[in-house]
Formats: C-alpha cells, structure tokens, sequence
C-alpha cells in the first residue's frame, strides 16, 4: 500500500528539521499564512502567524538551545486532513537538559501544513527550560 500524502508530508518536515534546512524546505511545506500554536508560559509560547514568524521561533529554539535541539519521531498517523507525530524532543541550555515526549499536530490543505500545535507532556518543565 502506497503511502499516504500526507504522511510523507510531515517526514519531510522532520527531515527539514534534521538537517538543518528548514527555511527553504518548509516554504514549500507550510502555507505562508500558516499558524503555529506553542502553548505555556514560555518565552516562545504564542501564536506565531505566517511563515516567517514560524520560522524565527524555530530559529529562537535552535539560538536558545545552542544547536543543540534534536527531534526524534517515534511515528506519524496521517489522513486526509491531519497529521499525528510523536516526537521526543532534547536539549542542552545552561547546564540543563531537557528529554521531553511530545505531540505535534498538523492541518493539512492542498498539501500544505496550515495550523500546528505543539504539545509536551510536562508543559511546566518544558516552560521552564526554555524560560
């Protein structure tokens, strides 16, 4: 059975990620009014509108966390209009560490992501990490 879309969609997100070529891969990706919601108390916690203002708090974690942020997916569900992955997330920031499970979220259209919710299972430590 061919892989569905959308799944193949969202490993090329992470992909992106893991390369360090997300700017340029995810113009293609993301709608350029795309949402990304980043709930908690953190820093980067917000609604960040539009492709470039997605970007810049991608870039902020990288900044915050000296490169050192990685993202393993455990799996992707995908259908027609969303996108499950399942993720644990790493980092080093002042001494600290951080090894997080979460859940990113995706709504799909045209076959470009146009909504995200980023999740963690401990949304107190992951403010707190990043604060």
């Amino acid at each position: 059975m061919p892989e569905h879309p959308n799944l193949s969609l969202i490993k090329k997100v992470y992909e992106s990620f893991a390369t360090g070529d997300y700017p340029s891969k995810l113009k293609e990706l993301f709608r350029e009014d795309v949402v990304w919601h980043l709930p908690g108390n953190g820093p980067l916690s917000a609604e960040h509108r539009g492709r470039e203002a997605v970007f810049a708090a991608m870039r902020q974690f990288e900044q915050l966390s000296r490169g050192s942020i990685r993202i393993e997916v455990h799996d992707i569900l995908a259908n027609e209009e969303h996108a499950v992955a399942l993720l644990r997330a790493t980092a080093t920031r002042q001494g600290k560490q951080y090894d997080s499970r979460e859940v990113d979220i995706y709504h799909i259209r045209d076959g470009k992501v146009t909504e995200m919710w980023s999740l963690s299972e401990d949304p107190r430590v992951t403010d707190e990490f990043w604060s």
